[in-house]
């Protein structure tokens, strides 16, 4: 988008006519970086196949102590959900599919909490802690397995 751009027009009383531009609102170019961010992990599953092991990342942890860490397989796995592998994905990590789960939610949080954002302005303040507290606790639940694993090796 051109600086500038307007996003969305809202009746307003004063002039008929309001203007959400979105490089006045952090919140809703937050949500659009997390959403390509969200989208670049998609593809990034969807390109590199569990059968040509072609994936650029390698774990760091396996390459230095070559004992599986508590992520490997993580995009194996996630490769697989998308494939419709389902059985095979628990089999490169059991925590795939909740990470798997948890970028698709937030993907869709992203499209709705945005769509609501603009739309209901009166309730922003209430949208974004709404916004903070689920995900907050939505990431906590889903990555404790790592966040612990990090803990339990210092």
């Amino acid at each position: 988008m051109l600086p500038g751009m307007t996003l969305w027009f809202k009746k307003s009383s004063q002039n008929g006519k309001s203007q959400v531009r979105l490089k006045n609102e952090p919140y809703l170019i937050i949500n659009i970086a997390f959403a390509g961010v969200i989208m670049l992990i998609m593809v990034y599953s969807g390109i590199f196949s569990p059968e040509k092991d072609n994936y650029p990342i390698v774990c760091i942890h396996e390459k230095l102590t070559g004992e599986p860490c508590v992520s490997c397989g993580l995009s194996h796995s996630i490769s697989l959900i998308l494939r419709g592998r389902i059985n095979e994905a628990y089999q490169w990590n059991i925590y795939g599919m909740r990470v798997f789960l948890f970028f698709v939610a937030q993907l869709l949080m992203r499209i709705f909490f945005s769509w609501y954002y603009i739309s209901q302005p009166d309730s922003r303040k209430q949208l974004i802690l709404l916004d903070i507290a689920g995900s907050g606790l939505m990431f906590l639940m889903v990555f404790w397995p790592y966040i612990f694993s990090i803990f339990r090796g210092l």
